[in-house]
């Protein structure tokens, strides 16, 4: 393990090994955490339960929402690939017991005093509080470790849309680590424990916290809503949903290459939303902006918000009519945004807005399909997109053995 250099304190895992870090967890996790399905209605945020780590896709997508997020973006600053092979192994074995509610490694105290801790303690004491972690690569990365014959055909660069106002140090990364939970302490604890196993390999490019999700995986359930004071996501696909999964989110075997089969696709984007120029705006204008009324969430001439919607009935640049998938070519997203607010932009002005996190099969007839049907839409007068990623989202972690990303290094990738 690199370090820029710089010789550090040795670590306890270099002193004692990982103790525990590869034992079993089994269907339920220390504690009395109990473990939950991913894609099946979610338990109540105040049971603190475990999100099973293991499966078929990774947890994070389907996974019913949670309420908290802290996602991060890393650069790469190593070009050895056997070592950040290493990385990934490591990273895994923190994510499977910090998602299970355990400690990193020997844990937070109790170890020698000559070295720092293996996990830096503030999660003691603290549920898992459905934590999932879901790991995602840049288009970078795979210039950067020798594996552009690997990179997928679907992960292209976004194009530069109209409107957009990207702040470089918001965008981009060689990877991204994205994690949901109800408690805030716990998703930050979890991305300051993989940025700290990282030291000397990766090194956080940009991250964002958020609140208030903004669209649902539940949508049986309340529909959340945006800052702007609208439901958001009622059409969005439900973690049940098992066709629409396979048909919109889910990387099939033939889309190649075989490495992401049963991955996906995530775009990042970080969305500032002008507050004190809607909060303005007279509300007929709001809802013809949006194409559904404010309280109910119905669509433009429709009685309830899950009726079907008349898209002729709105006005041509309504942003329900323009993202519907019936005026993209049938393009569907699965969403799970966030809101942020960010402090002030030092213009007395709130820097606040949504930070858009979309999955899908296919990046090229998904979200840049959909976001160039944007621009017409009546809404670009109040937002602007400043922050734009995009990464291919591997398979999940089958059992024990497996780790994040092992078929991208395998010889049949």
């Amino acid at each position: 393990m690199t370090d820029s250099g710089n010789t550090p304190t040795p670590s306890r895992r270099s002193l004692l090994g990982w103790g525990g870090a590869g034992l079993a967890l089994g269907a339920a996790a220390a504690g009395g955490a109990v473990a939950v399905a991913r894609s099946d209605d979610g338990p109540d945020a105040d049971t603190g339960a475990a999100v099973e780590f293991h499966g078929a896709h990774q947890a994070g997508i389907a996974t019913p929402v949670q309420d908290r997020l802290h996602f991060a973006a890393f650069d790469v600053t190593t070009d050895d690939r056997a070592e950040f092979e290493e990385l990934l192994k490591e990273w895994t074995r923190a994510a499977r017991r910090m998602t299970a509610g355990r400690a990193v490694g020997e844990g937070a105290y109790g170890g020698p005093d000559e070295a720092p801790p293996d996990d830096t303690g503030e999660a003691l004491g603290l549920k898992p509080s459905r934590l999932t972690l879901t790991i995602g690569f840049g288009p970078s990365l795979f210039g950067k470790l020798d594996l552009a014959g690997r990179r997928p055909e679907a992960l292209v660069e976004l194009p530069r849309f109209a409107g957009d106002n990207l702040d470089r140090d918001r965008s981009g990364g060689d990877l991204c680590v994205q994690a949901c939970a109800d408690d805030p302490q716990v998703a930050v604890h979890a991305i300051r424990n993989l940025a700290r196993i990282g030291f000397g390999r990766v090194v956080v490019r940009w991250s964002q916290l958020g609140f208030g999700k903004t669209s649902s995986t539940t949508p049986d359930a309340q529909t959340p809503r945006n800052l702007f004071g609208f439901k958001d996501g009622t059409r969005n696909i439900s973690g049940t949903e098992k066709d629409r999964l396979e048909k919109f989110v889910w990387v099939g075997e033939k889309d190649g290459p075989r490495w992401m089969a049963g991955g996906s696709y995530l775009v990042a984007r970080r969305i500032r939303m002008h507050i004190e120029t809607w909060d303005r705006t007279p509300l007929r204008e709001q809802e013809d902006i949006f194409g559904r009324d404010k309280g109910e969430g119905a669509p433009v001439g429709r009685a309830k918000e899950r009726d079907e919607p008349f898209l002729k009935a709105m006005k041509p640049d309504a942003h329900v009519r323009l993202a519907h998938p019936d005026a993209n070519a049938g393009a569907t997203l699965l969403r799970r945004g966030y809101s942020f607010t960010d402090g002030t932009d030092g213009l007395g002005r709130l820097d606040a807005g949504l930070f858009f996190l979309a999955y899908q099969r296919d990046p090229r007839t998904g979200f840049i399909r959909v976001q160039r049907n944007l621009a017409k839409d009546a809404l670009n007068e109040y937002i602007q997109h400043v922050g734009s990623a995009v990464f291919a989202v591997p398979p999940g972690v089958r059992d024990q053995d497996d780790w994040w990303g092992r078929a991208l290094f395998s010889e049949e990738a």
